[in-house]
C-alpha cells in the first residue's frame, strides 16, 4: 500500500509539475502547482472520511472529488502537451495560474465549515456530560444533637401528639418521622418515653393512695 501510494504521488507531481512550467511558471515554484492540488485532495477526503455529521462533510466531499479530478485532468493535460496533441493555449495558462487562488478560498470556508460545527457541537457534549470534574457542591453541616437534646425533642413530640390525638402516645414511627432520625434510635426514645409515663403513672397512684384516710 505505501509503495503504491509513494509512486502515484511522485507521478502525479511530475505531471502537475510539469504542467505548471509549460504554463508559465517559474520553476523554483512550478512544485507548488501540485502540492497545492494533492494535499487539498488529501485535506479535503480526510475531513469527508472523517465520520463526522456536520455541515462541513458535503462540502468536503464536494471538493476532495473535484480536486482528484482536477489532478487526473491536469496529469493528462500535460501529458497531451508533452507529446505534441494539445498546443498551449491561454486558456489553459488561465486555468492553470487561477488554481491557487481556488484552492485558498475553498480551504477558508472549509475551515469555517468546521469550526462552526466543532462550536454547535460543545453546549451538546458538555449538556450530556453533566457537571465539570472540578465543580464544588457545598453541603450544610447537619449539627449532631445530643442524647438529651434528642430525649427532650421526644418529649415535646409526645407532649403535641397527645394534645391532638386524645391523650394517646406517640409511635415509633411518629418519632422517627417528627425528629428525623433512624429506627432504631426513634424505638429507644419510645421506650424511654414509656417507661417515664409509667414511673408518673405509679408515682401518681401512691400520692393518691397516700392521701387517702
Amino acid at each position: 500500500m505505501a509503495v503504491a501510494a509513494i509512486s502515484a504521488a511522485v507521478a502525479s507531481f511530475a505531471g502537475l509539475r510539469g504542467l505548471a512550467q509549460v504554463a508559465g511558471w517559474p520553476d523554483r515554484l512550478a512544485w507548488l502547482l501540485p502540492v497545492t492540488i494533492d494535499a487539498y485532495a488529501m485535506t479535503s477526503a480526510r475531513v469527508w472520511l472523517a465520520g463526522d455529521a456536520d455541515s462541513g462533510r458535503g462540502f468536503a466531499r464536494a471538493n476532495a472529488i473535484g480536486a482528484i479530478a482536477t489532478s487526473i485532468v491536469g496529469n493528462a493535460g500535460y501529458h497531451l502537451v508533452a507529446a505534441g496533441l494539445v498546443p498551449i493555449s491561454w486558456p489553459i495558462v488561465v486555468l492553470v495560474g487561477a488554481v491557487p487562488a481556488a484552492v485558498l478560498g475553498l480551504t477558508a470556508h472549509l475551515h469555517a465549515l468546521r469550526t462552526v460545527a466543532t462550536a454547535d457541537q460543545r453546549p451538546a457534549s458538555a449538556a450530556r456530560n453533566g457537571p465539570q470534574t472540578g465543580t464544588r457542591v457545598r453541603t450544610r453541616r447537619v449539627k449532631r444533637r445530643t442524647e438529651n437534646e434528642l430525649l427532650d425533642a421526644a418529649r415535646e413530640a409526645d407532649a403535641r401528639h397527645r394534645e391532638a390525638h386524645d391523650g394517646r402516645p406517640i409511635s415509633r414511627d411518629g418519632l422517627r418521622a417528627a425528629l428525623r432520625i433512624a429506627g432504631p434510635k426513634a424505638t429507644e426514645l419510645r421506650r424511654r418515653l414509656a417507661a417515664e409515663s409509667t414511673e408518673t403513672s405509679d408515682s401518681t397512684d401512691r400520692k393518691e393512695a397516700s392521701s387517702q384516710p
